[in-house]
């Protein structure tokens, strides 16, 4: 394997890990929401009042959908998630940035 290949698979490499981490969206982009039995998409778009953060779910195929909206300003985040499911998805304002990420559940 030349030189060139290697730097190119090691910057592939951690490109990936990067994005395992947190996903950062573009306004309107829409990213896949996943909550073990509950799934959807986010997007969100830029308005006066803060960053739009528009989140559809559903159980399956035939659940009923419903539409959480949130306005984050810079430093804040909204967290997602189930009773019955350990994971949750935390979408987050940095700045000008939008990021989507897996977010540890306390148990109370």
């Amino acid at each position: 394997m030349s030189i060139r290949n290697m730097l190119f698979a090691a910057a592939f490499a951690f490109a990936s890990l990067a994005a395992a981490r947190a996903d950062g969206l573009r306004p309107i982009e829409g990213k896949s929401i996943d909550l073990g039995g509950i799934s959807g998409i986010a997007y969100y778009t830029v308005e006066r009042d803060g960053f739009h953060v528009v989140t559809t779910l559903a159980q399956g195929k035939a659940g009923t959908p419903i539409r959480v909206v949130s306005v984050l300003a810079p430093g804040q985040h909204v967290v997602l998630s189930t009773p019955q499911q350990s994971d949750a998805i935390e979408i987050s304002r940095n700045g000008d940035n939008i990021l989507v990420r897996k977010a540890n559940t306390v148990s109370n």
